[in-house]
C-alpha cells in the first residue's frame, strides 16, 4: 500500500467511503483493528464494524452526504470540520421516515499509521438531528 497523508485518508474516507458507500475502499483504508466512535451509536471495531454502522445510517438516510468544511492535519492525525445531510427515508432515532432533509454539523478526529486510518472519533450535533425529526431531545444522554 502507498503511504498516504492523514488529509488524503480523511478525504477518501468521506468522499469515497461515506458519500459513495464504497465498502471496498473502506476495507482498504481502515485498519483491521480500527476503533470507530460516533455520536450516532456505540464504538465499532475494524472495517466490518464500521461498514455495519454505515449501512444502518444509509438505511435511514439513503442519500447521506458528508461535506468537509476544513481539515487540519499533522504527521499522523487529522481533525475535520463537517456538515452532514440526508433525506429521512427510514427509522432514525426511533422516528419513522418523514421524508424531510435533515442537516447537522460535526467534527471528526482521526489517527493514522501512514497507510490507514486506525482511530476515528466523530462528534455530531445530535440534538439538532432530533429536533428536526421531532424526536424527544430530553433523552440525549440516555440514547446517544
Amino acid at each position: 500500500m502507498m503511504t498516504a497523508t492523514p488529509k488524503e485518508l480523511v478525504e477518501r474516507f468521506y468522499n469515497e467511503v461515506w458519500n459513495s458507500a464504497d465498502e471496498a475502499v473502506a476495507r482498504e483504508i481502515l485498519h483491521k483493528d480500527l476503533q470507530f466512535r460516533a455520536s450516532l451509536g456505540p464504538e465499532r471495531r475494524g472495517p466490518d464494524g464500521f461498514i455495519g454502522y454505515m449501512r444502518s445510517v444509509r438505511q435511514a438516510l439513503p442519500d447521506f452526504v458528508c461535506i468537509i468544511r476544513e481539515v487540519i492535519a499533522t504527521n499522523n492525525q487529522a481533525a475535520a470540520q463537517m456538515h452532514f445531510e440526508g433525506h429521512h427515508r427510514g427509522t432514525f432515532y426511533g422516528v419513522d421516515a418523514t421524508g424531510k432533509q435533515i442537516t447537522w454539523a460535526g467534527a471528526a478526529f482521526f489517527k493514522t499509521n501512514g497507510d490507514q486510518i486506525v482511530d476515528i472519533w466523530v462528534l455530531g450535533d445530535i440534538d439538532s438531528v432530533k429536533q428536526q425529526l421531532g424526536a424527544d431531545v430530553s433523552e440525549s444522554f440516555s440514547s446517544a
